[in-house]
């Protein structure tokens, strides 16, 4: 299913990306993405969104992964926007919530019409509403009344200019799913 998502994405949109923060998730998606084209190259882009508090593994890995495969990639550093004054940092340090505002600026420059996040449904109930299509306006705002239904595996990524799709193809799966193929692929980790 997941391998299904990159190559519809492919054929229906003209600027995808690839979140990629060096998580589990993340790691798991690049490696599907290869499976889904090999042995063609990628044809997107990776944007980590980064927090500043990145452990230098993760970061190692990153780009070792980005050399390997010829992968491009852009990086929206949440200290660049704190150091510009547009971010303030927080009384208990934590840098995730900081994150959206140059991920949705990073899609908004850069024209990313599809954005693939490592979300899953089992993470929260939040997530488990979402679509493996979801729709996000101009705002990168979701509406839970514009998304559209997903029978039989078929995806509806019609947006407006300005809008884009988050597509999570590893909405279905579990972290023990995550877990489990990363030990059957032998799959590198930071």
């Amino acid at each position: 299913e997941a391998v299904h998502i990159f190559r519809e994405v492919a054929g229906e949109f003209e600027k995808p990306v690839i979140l990629f923060s060096g998580g589990k998730d993340s790691i798991v998606m690049l490696h599907l993405a290869l499976k889904a084209f090999a042995p063609a190259p990628v044809p997107f882009s990776l944007l980590h969104v980064d927090t500043g508090h990145n452990f230098p593994e993760v970061l190692a890995y990153r780009d070792r992964a980005v050399a390997k495969h010829g992968l491009r990639l852009h990086v929206a550093s949440v200290q660049e926007y704190i150091d510009a004054g547009k971010l303030r940092e927080r009384p208990d340090g934590v840098r995730n919530p900081l994150q959206t505002v140059p991920l949705t600026e990073a899609i908004q420059q850069l024209r990313f019409d599809a954005v693939f996040g490592g979300g899953r449904r089992d993470e929260e109930k939040a997530r488990a509403k979402e679509r493996v299509f979801s729709l996000r306006d101009e705002f990168s705002q979701w509406d839970p009344r514009r998304q559209r239904p997903e029978l039989w595996q078929l995806y509806n990524g019609r947006h407006a200019p300005g809008e884009h799709v988050r597509v999570f193809p590893l909405s279905n799966w579990t972290e023990l799913d995550v877990w489990q193929y990363i030990a059957r692929e032998e799959i590198e980790l930071p």
